[in-house]
């Protein structure tokens, strides 16, 4: 999904640098940078939404280089991906808080792509958010952020509200409690067969009422659940009808 998301990629590392932003950039605007400093001028100068940053590199390290970020009013809301190693998460990185994810070193790219969208995918919800209607609803198209990116968006950031779907005559009711999808209608559909049935889908339109709430509980797995078992589902659906794709060759990266 193309949007406005602004995405900052730190590393001293060439190949690493110019592999993540291949993979970013049909996702987000991305800007890159070699080292810490270059990184801090041109964030201060044009504060992106997302900083993806190297932990270890030579003079100002990524931790250091939030740290600065953080103090200053215009760039405190920025949210942060640090690429770092299994030891740097555990022992010194883990308790901080402005860290929003971390990414394992060394890393598939195909997973650090899938991890850094999930955190691109809240920003875009969130600013799509910041232009609902006047009647409070957040309208937009699942050609432009799908059910299952829209479902793992709410989750991150724990919203709640009612969530409509539309799919030609299909229609799907979902409601969601701090990121928890609670309840969901389907036809003759209820709780989770409901989700399974419309996580595939990629066209159509939503509508997001941050307002609406339900006290009906229907669902058994929370979202994270819903979203594996329904991602498993399609892919044994996709296997039956011989339409699996071959899958692409993946990158493992380091620094």
């Amino acid at each position: 999904m193309l949007n406005n998301v602004k995405v900052l990629l730190v590393d001293d590392n060439p190949m690493v640098l110019g592999l993540l932003r291949g993979a970013l950039t049909p996702l987000a605007n991305v800007t890159t940078s070699t080292d810490s400093a270059d990184a801090l001028l041109k964030a201060v100068d044009d504060p992106p939404d997302l900083l993806v940053s190297d932990y270890r590199m030579p003079g100002m390290d990524g931790h250091q280089l939030v740290e600065k970020l953080k103090s200053r009013p215009n760039t405190a809301g920025i949210s942060v991906i640090l690429l770092a190693s299994k030891a740097d998460i555990s022992e010194k990185l883990t308790h901080h808080e402005p860290i929003d994810d971390f990414v394992e070193k060394p890393f598939f790219l195909k997973e650090a792509t899938h991890r850094i969208k999930r955190v691109i995918d809240k920003i875009a919800l969130e600013k799509m958010a910041k232009t609902v209607a006047s009647d409070g609803v957040l309208r937009g198209s699942l050609s432009q952020m799908n059910v299952i990116d829209l479902v793992q968006s709410l989750e991150m950031g724990r919203k709640s509200c009612a969530l409509n779907l539309t799919n030609k005559d299909e229609k799907c009711e979902m409601y969601v409690s701090e990121g928890q999808v609670t309840h969901a209608v389907y036809g003759s559909l209820v709780g989770d067969p409901a989700v399974f049935k419309v996580l595939r889908w990629t066209e159509g339109n939503f509508q997001i009422d941050f307002e609406g709430k339900t006290s009906e509980q229907t669902t058994q797995l929370n979202t994270q659940g819903l979203l594996m078992e329904g991602l498993r589902l399609l892919d044994e659906s996709a296997k039956r009808d011989g339409d699996e794709a071959e899958e692409e060759d993946d990158v493992l990266l380091d620094s």
